[in-house]
């Protein structure tokens, strides 16, 4: 099993937002916060390190799908994976004209894990309202409330894959 997982706001976010609420970490992005844009010293939304490593303990192969599109803010997204212990998995993102439905249309997970991109314009942001109608047919989507993070999924990759928001 195949799983993409969206980083930003999804499974890290910026430092300033440890201790606050939902809603807090959503006005800091809107807000425009200068910790928002400090990439290196993002950190994990809630404990999602631990629900990643629960799935590829079982074998899930991860596949994280970054927002950045330069390569020196990729590598800051892999140290902040590594220096947290989320599990070694690729790291996907958007090249020169690249949508992220692209990206996921090519990679096709099994399941696909994003956040509802309140912070940023909702739907008209997200990956999955853009994959082809064929293509979303062979994709599980699953959406969380920005920064909400993913420990509520379940660890259970058969339970993971039948979720219902």
């Amino acid at each position: 099993m195949k799983i993409m997982v969206f980083l930003h706001g999804t499974t890290i976010m910026h430092r300033s937002a440890i201790s606050r609420s939902r809603i807090d970490r959503v006005r800091q992005v809107l807000e425009n916060e200068e910790p928002v844009h400090d990439f290196s010293s993002y950190v994990p939304v809630g404990g999602s390190p631990q629900k990643v490593q629960s799935w590829t303990a079982q074998g899930a192969e991860v596949v994280y799908l970054s927002s950045h599109r330069r390569p020196e803010d990729i590598e800051k997204d892999r140290s902040v994976l590594k220096a947290h212990q989320f599990p070694e998995g690729e790291i996907c993102f958007r090249k020169s004209l690249e949508s992220y439905a692209d990206i996921a249309e090519k990679v096709l997970p099994d399941i696909l894990i994003e956040d509802d991109c309140q912070s940023i314009g909702g739907e008209a942001e997200m990956t999955y309202p853009h994959i082809s109608a064929a293509k979303q047919t062979l994709i599980k989507h699953i959406v969380v409330r920005e920064f909400e993070g993913i420990d509520h999924l379940p660890d259970d990759l058969a339970s993971l894959a039948n979720y219902s928001d």
